[in-house]
């Protein structure tokens, strides 16, 4: 039996999740822990079927209700980021990190400090914090499995014994749903038409990052330090198909890919019964029924993130966490009617030349609450942008 906690279990990775547990058979998992934001009457009801034995709702203000969903059984629980990061350092075995943005920082750390397997779902760990992060896994022996779709392809495909023989890795983007669309037509973008995505379903940020191609920049970045390799070694091709995940070129000209549905319960239950594979629902690929599978260069013009994301990886220091701070400030202002879509790009920009005018990006960070401050700065910075362009645009 594997103990599992799930952080985030009400997003579409933690669900997803849980329908692979749910379906396994009896005694392959018990359930130590499950986090929500503030969705207390989903958390509660995947508590009540899992018999989960402790549930944290990380909005404070959502502990009575919590208590209330959870009346009559015997689940322990509480309220606030303190009891998100109780959950994180329960023993359990296998931890999946799922919590969207800077905020899963915090507890997907707590579980690598304890030296748990920890299934990374929240790419942005690694975004603001990598060296440290990655050292802080070296140093407790803990295991990260990435799930990401493409990521968890690259690590399926990647030959650790003999990395000398690989010549890059590349990463596969849908191309959201304005893939071919003019930047005319991306200006005038509504929150529905960026949310929705053609091939994946998952929550608004997630949706707005893939979108813009932002998620492709912040991946780049976590590839860079899950493989330890230079960002010039990390490529992108789009691929609007979603079938091929991630590929690994070798020094003899050979790719390997990995191929499969685009359904993330393949790369979570890879992660959930790793080294060993398990049953999934997932519908089986068939080859002989694919008419095509097509790939095209980025083209940066329109899709201007990744190149803002390598530049950011590049000078190093704050300036990624600068990076993530400014997008998650600019996607919740384009989700709520402040800035337009092709705004997104500029607001991020616009933060990290801030940055970097103060002499704040180029240090880097030596703990992680230098990490959490360039975070709260980066924010800060965004806000004043999106607030410069709302004066702007009443005055035009």
């Amino acid at each position: 039996m594997r103990s599992v906690t799930i952080l985030g279990a009400t997003g579409s990775v933690g669900r997803a999740t849980l329908d692979l547990i749910e379906r396994a058979p009896e005694g392959a998992f018990s359930v130590v822990a499950l986090t929500a934001n503030s969705n207390v009457q989903d958390l509660a009801q995947a508590a009540r079927r899992v018999n989960a034995q402790f549930c944290a709702v990380a909005d404070a203000g959502q502990g009575a209700a919590l208590a209330d969903a959870l009346s009559g059984t015997s689940i322990r629980h509480g309220a606030g980021p303190d009891a998100v990061l109780d959950a994180a350092q329960l023993p359990a075995d296998w931890v999946m990190a799922a919590i969207v943005g800077a905020a899963g920082l915090p507890p997907t750390l707590a579980a690598v400090r304890r030296g748990a397997f920890v299934a990374l779902a929240n790419k942005e760990a690694l975004v603001c914090a990598g060296p440290l992060f990655m050292e802080a896994a070296r140093k407790s022996g803990a295991t990260l499995l990435p799930v990401d779709s493409e990521h968890n392809a690259i690590f399926q495909s990647f030959d650790e014994d003999h990395r000398g023989g690989i010549r890059r890795i590349i990463l596969t983007a849908s191309g959201g749903p304005f893939r071919n669309a003019s930047k005319e037509r991306m200006a005038a973008a509504t929150p529905a038409q960026a949310v929705a995505h053609p091939t994946w379903s998952m929550g608004a940020k997630i949706s707005v990052d893939s979108a813009t191609m932002f998620n492709k920049g912040l991946e780049i970045i976590e590839a860079c330090h899950l493989f330890d390799l230079p960002d010039d070694r990390v490529d992108v091709l789009v691929h609007p198909e979603s079938i091929v995940h991630g590929l690994v070129e070798y020094a003899d000209g050979g790719l390997l890919a990995q191929l499969g549905e685009p359904d993330m319960r393949t790369p979570i239950g890879h992660a959930l019964a790793w080294p060993a594979r398990m049953e999934t629902p997932v519908k089986r690929l068939d080859l002989a029924q694919l008419s095509d599978l097509s790939f095209h260069a980025l083209d940066d013009d329109r899709f201007p993130g990744p190149s803002i994301a390598r530049a950011a990886f590049r000078a190093g220091g704050c300036a990624p966490a600068v990076l993530n701070a400014a997008n998650e400030i600019a996607v919740d202002a384009f989700l709520n009617g402040k800035i337009g879509f092709l705004d997104i790009a500029g607001v991020v920009s616009d933060a990290l030349e801030q940055a970097q005018t103060e002499g704040f990006g180029a240090r880097a960070p030596n703990d992680f609450d230098a990490v959490y401050a360039a975070d709260r700065q980066g924010r800060r910075f965004a806000s004043d942008t999106v607030q410069d362009r709302l004066q702007s645009s009443k005055r035009a």
